[in-house]
């Protein structure tokens, strides 16, 4: 009301203006002045709409029979004839108003439904971005708030039970009707506060329900919506159903990969094992010495098989995410001695250098842990270097952390693979058949990393790849 009345008074301005154009300055005669006023009745008809058109029709008329039609100064008409132009200019000017205001109703209506489908539009595209760090019906009813403007907006899982909200305002105390329109496959509206309820169907099944509130929009647009939170939760059901599928796969390709490293490494101990027990029960009566010196095998074999038993259980766990990190202040640069003594076998004539720069700081690491990361970094470097190229081993501290770098001198590492090569199970293509190995190593060994708050990355060229775990010298705070 309040915008609807200064239209009116500028309307009969407009009358007022065109009355005094044709009365007094420029004078004519009656049928351009009839023509002056259903113009300007036409242009207020689709400026501003019927109610203040059907006015200026009206007083345009009386203005018209006053200053125009004879007898002039009078709301008399002389000649019948004039009656006819008279009721024929007004009935014109209603006519041209109303379907003025049609037609601009209409042109309104277009435009609202192109915004609909744009909305919507919007929102399905909205659906297909929607990653994976929260819950995935969380984000949906956050984006169709968003898309659409709404006051609030609330979503209600019938499979799990879980309502979500999102928008500026609250919108509280309607979970009993949620819960009731998912069930029954219901709907509810109040018009007065803009509130709408809707199941939401997959087929004819209800799998959900929707309330908004701000807006009321029309069914074909509601359900739309609906349509598309449907998909976008089947979408979300068949991505968690596949991670399962995934998980589950992985599950059993690890217990395969274990099971075969398992039986690769253990057959050189027990090998041994078996040569030095078969000598000693096959001849019992040799010298003492070399009784001892089979002996003395047998029980490095033993021991080496108890860490290889030890590092595969190991491995097992961490490969399942479950980290427990027992710090214990230790010398990195003795952990890495320690490393190389154990692996003496591997790295059997190969010249494996060991180099602590200066004074490096004690660490706060879990010894069996870090142990194990870096014999994974370690004989990832034999293998994939040269038999008779040299390793190099850097411990030196950076700023507030330690580092320790293994320096191999292969064929270096593609830069697409490089982002890939700490990814569970992911092997090169190029040496997939030509070296043995199951894709955990470098995996587990930046999962220790991380769960130590550091990192290992890599820096590779056309003859030379750094492998470089940083750990901080102060450990505090959560793992990354």
């Amino acid at each position: 009301m309040r915008q609807r009345l200064p239209r009116l008074v500028v309307s009969l301005a407009g009358v007022a203006v065109v009355t005094f154009i044709g009365f007094r300055v420029i004078p004519v005669n009656a049928t351009t002045v009839g023509f002056a006023y259903l113009l300007l009745v036409l242009l207020i008809a689709s400026t501003w709409g019927f109610v203040e058109a059907s006015l200026t029709s009206v007083v345009a008329t009386l203005c018209f029979n006053f200053f125009f039609l004879p007898p002039i100064g009078q709301l008399t008409i002389a000649d019948p004839q004039n009656w006819v132009a008279l009721f024929s200019f007004l009935t014109t000017a209603l006519i041209a108003s109303r379907l003025s205001e049609t037609a601009k109703q209409r042109a309104l209506d277009a435009i609202e439904r192109q915004q609909d489908v744009e909305r919507l539009y919007t929102f399905g595209r909205a659906i297909l971005l929607i990653d994976e760090r929260e819950p995935f019906a969380k984000q949906l009813i956050q984006k169709l708030a968003g898309v659409f403007q709404l006051e609030a907006a609330v979503l209600y899982e019938r499979h799990t039970g879980a309502i979500y909200r999102a928008g500026p305002d609250d919108f509280e105390g309607l979970d009993e009707q949620l819960q009731e329109a998912a069930l029954r496959n219901s709907s509810f509206s109040d018009p007065e506060r803009k509130r709408l309820i809707t199941a939401i169907r997959l087929g004819s099944e209800p799998i959900a329900s929707i309330a908004i509130q701000g807006t009321l929009m029309p069914d074909s647009v509601l359900q739309g919506i609906a349509n598309l939170i449907a998909i976008g939760l089947e979408r979300a059901k068949a991505q968690d159903l596949a991670h399962q599928i995934e998980a589950a796969r992985q599950s059993e390709q690890l217990r395969t990969t274990l099971i075969d490293a398992m039986a690769h490494e253990f057959k050189t101990p027990l090998t041994s094992i078996k040569a030095a027990t078969t000598s000693l029960l096959a001849s019992p009566e040799q010298p003492p010495e070399t009784r001892m010196e089979l002996l003395r095998i047998a029980d490095e074999e033993a021991e080496h098989l108890r860490e290889l038993i030890d590092d595969a259980v190991e491995m097992a766990r961490l490969s399942a995410a479950q980290i427990e990190v027992h710090r214990e202040m230790s010398d990195p640069c003795q952990i890495v001695r320690d490393v190389v003594v154990s692996l003496h076998k591997e790295i059997d004539d190969r010249a494996v250098k060991i180099c602590c720069d200066g004074p490096v700081p004690a660490l706060a690491v879990d010894r069996r842990l870090l142990k194990l990361a870096l014999k994974q970094m370690l004989d990832n470097a034999l293998k994939y270097s040269p038999p008779r190229a040299p390793v190099n081993i850097r411990i030196h501290q950076e700023g507030e952390a330690v580092l320790l770098e293994i320096t191999d001198y292969g064929n270096g590492i593609p830069v697409e693979e490089q982002k890939r090569i700490f990814e569970r199970f992911y092997r090169s293509p190029s040496v997939t058949r030509r070296i043995p190995g199951s894709g955990l190593g470098l995996s587990i060994a930046h999962s220790i990393a991380r769960a130590h708050n550091g990192d290992l990355s890599v820096s590779s060229g056309p003859t030379q790849t750094i492998f470089r775990m940083s750990l901080p010298v102060d450990p505090g705070g959560e793992p990354n």
